[in-house]
């Protein structure tokens, strides 16, 4: 520790700042980046307090690997820290996706620019699919979680989490912004089913305390939990969450930046699941409702997200520079990222007792194949956005290079963007 046993505030800055500027590759860099800086380098952390931080901001909607430096940074030095961390983390990403946004969707862009990013659009179903693909087994395994008790709960977890997973695939190819109302209602769903489990007594056994999935023991169905959740459960979280989610029409009615500004605060405070479930959060509302861009140009911003280093999350600010400049990429932003750091200034006291609290981890459990599912079903209408022959060639070349040979998202899109360079210099279509 530096500076009385406290961590400089400008170290803070350069360290994160650092992370932000060469953490390529989404939140699996992200974690690994911080891991070495605060627990193996610098030792201000151990191991399993760092591990605790991963799982609880998996916990909290939003961008889980900015909150983690936002925690990480609030550990060493409070509410200064955390806000100096978070900024430097999410500033290089931030803007090096708004000159990229200028290039890109600007008027009249050169040949190899248009190339570029049709090459690499035509990826972005591709990335996608394997997003998807990569939460299938850690969510379906939750779902079986402490099952194994021969009343055939594996079973009928196994049979919902399926069908969340289909209700969320089908919100996301029909029902646009009320995507949202779907993922909740899967959690709360979830949440009433695992309570009737856990206050029902099981047949020839006796009436013993319940045990959540993270090993605390309570009073089966008496509420003792509720006051010391430490943070919202579900179930609470609805009365504040319904009022918000009723205010989808009034706002998006607004148009320009009070519709910009809610599409952005969906991403960062209403989004479970990682960062790629923020296409069928935006998607029908920059395209379809207020046409900020084209299904060509949102492809593009979903490529530029993963291609720039920091939070895949930083999709949001190319949406929000396609409706209203630079002005609407930084609103975007800061509306997007500010529920994080709230979640953590605010909360991060109490991530014990969020952790342990069974609620929580049942909305979560509902709530995690629908965002699958939606994650999986946005593919099908970002590849019939794709306006040329070739690009389907690419599709499928970038597929089998993510799926069969499980190369990397970024080097995906990379390859696919020189690709269509190529192709726009042949003479192919490419607008």
């Amino acid at each position: 520790m530096e500076h009385g046993g406290q961590v400089r505030l400008r170290t803070i800055a350069r360290e994160w700042g650092r992370i932000g500027l060469v953490g390529f590759g989404g939140p699996p860099a992200h974690i690994l980046l911080l891991r070495r800086l605060c627990v193996e380098r610098r030792g201000w952390l151990g191991p399993a307090e760092f591990e605790d931080g991963i799982a609880t901001t998996n916990l909290l909607p939003g961008p889980a690997s900015t909150q983690l430096a936002i925690f990480t940074a609030w550990r060493l030095r409070g509410t200064a820290g955390a806000l100096v961390g978070g900024l430097c983390f999410i500033a290089p990403g931030l803007v090096l996706i708004l000159a990229l946004s200028a290039l890109f969707l600007a008027g009249r862009p050169p040949l190899w620019v248009l190339g570029a990013a049709a090459g690499a659009g035509a990826a972005v179903p591709a990335v996608a699919v394997q997003a998807a693909a990569a939460l299938v087994p850690g969510s379906l395994g939750r779902a079986s979680a402490g099952a194994a008790d021969g009343t055939g709960r594996v079973r009928g977890g196994r049979a919902r989490w399926y069908g969340y997973a289909l209700a969320g695939a089908g919100a996301a190819l029909l029902t646009g912004p009320w995507l949202v109302l779907v993922v909740v209602a899967t959690g709360l769903a979830e949440v009433v089913v695992r309570s009737r489990g856990r206050r029902a007594p099981r047949p020839g056994l006796p009436d013993v305390p319940a045990r959540d999935d993270t090993g605390a023991v309570g009073a089966a169905g008496d509420g003792s939990d509720a006051d010391d959740a430490g943070g919202p459960p579900p179930g609470g979280g609805r009365r504040g969450t319904l009022p918000l989610l009723a205010a989808v029409p009034a706002v998006g009615g607004l148009g320009g930046l009070g519709a910009l500004a809610w599409v952005a605060f969906k991403v960062g405070a209403l989004s479970y699941g990682g960062g790629f479930v923020i296409i069928p959060l935006m998607r029908d509302d920059a395209v379809h409702r207020y046409h900020w861009m084209t299904d060509g140009q949102f492809l593009n911003a979903v490529a530029l997200g993963q291609v720039t280093p920091g939070p895949v999350v930083h999709t949001v600010s190319a949406v929000g520079y396609a409706a209203a400049g630079t002005l609407g990429g930084l609103l975007a932003a800061a509306v997007a990222f500010g529920p994080s750091f709230l979640f953590v200034i605010l909360g991060a006291r109490h991530f014990g007792r969020l952790r342990a609290d069974p609620r929580v981890q049942d909305f979560l459990t509902g709530a995690g194949p629908a965002v699958i599912g939606a994650i999986a079903g946005s593919a099908l209408p970002l590849a019939a956005s794709l306006a040329h022959g070739w690009q389907w060639g690419v599709l499928a070349a970038a597929l089998a290079g993510l799926t069969v040979a499980r190369r990397g998202a970024v080097g995906a899109l990379l390859v696919a963007g020189a690709l269509g360079v190529v192709a726009a210099l042949a003479g192919l279509p490419v607008a």
